[in-house]
């Protein structure tokens, strides 16, 4: 079967910004859940990843991750690990891998300098984003030969502006690190509330370091039948959650 993927023609690396369907999950996982840390079925979780993998043209046991921390540490592919490092992030130039981050709305990003042979996959929550692992995850590309002016970045399904309103602790990490940033706020339906574009944000994070980005429109938080969300199962009372994939590979 053809496995649901989202993808864009600027990234020149096989790549797919998957979706909840396709996979042999079920209840609140249902299907293609992608996170090894669920309460899912280990199987099941296997079963979804090697589908992945096998849609990316990679092996069952060549689709890497990490263990996600809403950190900033990008970690480098440079052999197969058994164990995933915690990171939010991960870069290789390995032949015949595929990397890739889980989301539930934060921002996947995935990355590739066609010429260099370099390809990474990020996880962007609102915390990394600020904190800096964007440019954590094209310094880790730069260190394998990358160069940021070839590098094509796209951010993936997540929750959007509409859908994303926010308190004032986020919109004061934000501003304080820089206060032209209100551009990515708006004014929410609540007082001391405001709706902020992640994904615009993560783009232009990464527009400021020569990085070419751009932005698929998918929102996560709008969209049940095709993406899981955190924000959607926060809102509904709570319970268990699956997390679709983005993932990237290199091949020979």
């Amino acid at each position: 079967m053809t496995l649901p993927r989202i993808t864009d023609g600027g990234l020149a690396a096989p790549h797919g910004f998957f979706t909840r369907e396709g996979g042999v999950s079920e209840g609140a996982y249902a299907s293609l859940n992608c996170s090894a840390s669920s309460a899912d079925e280990p199987a099941r979780v296997a079963e979804n990843r090697a589908r992945v993998a096998a849609a990316l043209g990679v092996a069952p046991r060549a689709l890497f991750g990490v263990r996600q921390v809403h950190g900033v540490r990008c970690a480098v592919l440079d052999a197969p690990w058994e164990v995933p490092p915690e990171a939010d992030a991960l870069a290789t130039r390995l032949p015949g891998v595929a990397i890739g981050v889980v989301t539930a709305d934060c921002g996947p990003v995935l990355f590739a300098d066609a010429e260099a042979g370099v390809v990474a996959a990020a996880h962007a929550g609102w915390r990394g984003a600020v904190a800096g692992i964007l440019e954590a995850t094209v310094a880790a590309m730069v260190g394998l030969g990358a160069d940021p002016k070839r590098i094509t970045a796209v951010v993936g399904p997540c929750i959007r502006q509409a859908s994303y309103e926010v308190a004032a602790d986020l919109r004061d990490e934000v501003l304080a690190r820089h206060a032209a940033d209100a551009r990515f706020f708006t004014d929410g339906a609540r007082p001391g509330r405001w709706r902020f574009d992640l994904a615009g944000y993560c783009a232009a994070r990464l527009v400021t370091i020569g990085v070419k980005a751009s932005i698929v429109p998918h929102d996560t938080m709008a969209d049940e039948a095709r993406f899981f969300s955190h924000r959607r199962r926060t809102l509904a009372g709570g319970g268990a959650i699956g997390h679709q994939i983005s993932a990237i590979a290199r091949h020979g």
